[in-house]
């Protein structure tokens, strides 16, 4: 039988070999900044939440897949000299949020709660309404789409 590290060492190893910083979520998330983070949030392996520069505020029982992008920043202006500085923008995802793997939440987005962002989708500096299916890209927003199935199926708190 072999022996296998656990996952503390395995974080420890790789935060070495990385710049990943250690997180609750997986050794395999890369957290940059400071977002604010909800109780019972999961982040699947190989995502990344960028919140340098601006506020990155994720709620409370989302559930984020792996290969998932969410990032505040966006460099493209200053790439090709039209900007002196990286554009960064708040991105708010509220509770209870869904989004599947190898989607890209960009700045400036706000999910309202129990909503569901379907697998590979762009969500760019939009307002998502509570209940709502979003898939595709360009993103595709199917508001209320939840609503009647969630238990509460309302907005209130």
């Amino acid at each position: 039988m072999i022996d296998r590290p656990d996952n503390v060492a395995l974080q420890e190893w790789f935060t070495r070999l990385t710049s990943f910083p250690a997180n609750r979520f997986h050794p395999l998330v890369w957290i940059v900044g400071d977002p604010e983070i909800g109780k019972d949030v999961y982040i699947g392996g190989l995502s990344e939440v960028n919140a340098k520069g601006a506020r990155v505020k994720i709620g409370d029982n989302c559930d984020i897949a792996s290969f998932v992008t969410i990032n505040c920043a966006d460099s493209h202006k200053k790439c090709i000299g039209l900007s002196a500085e990286v554009e960064r923008r708040d991105i708010l995802i509220e509770d209870h949020v869904f989004i599947g793997s190898h989607s890209v939440i960009k700045g400036g987005a706000r999910i309202g709660h129990h909503s569901v962002i379907a697998a590979g989708t762009i969500i760019g500096a939009i307002e998502v309404p509570s209940y709502s299916l979003v898939v595709g890209n360009p993103a595709v927003i199917k508001p209320g789409y939840y609503l009647n199935g969630v238990k509460g199926g309302h907005d209130s708190p």
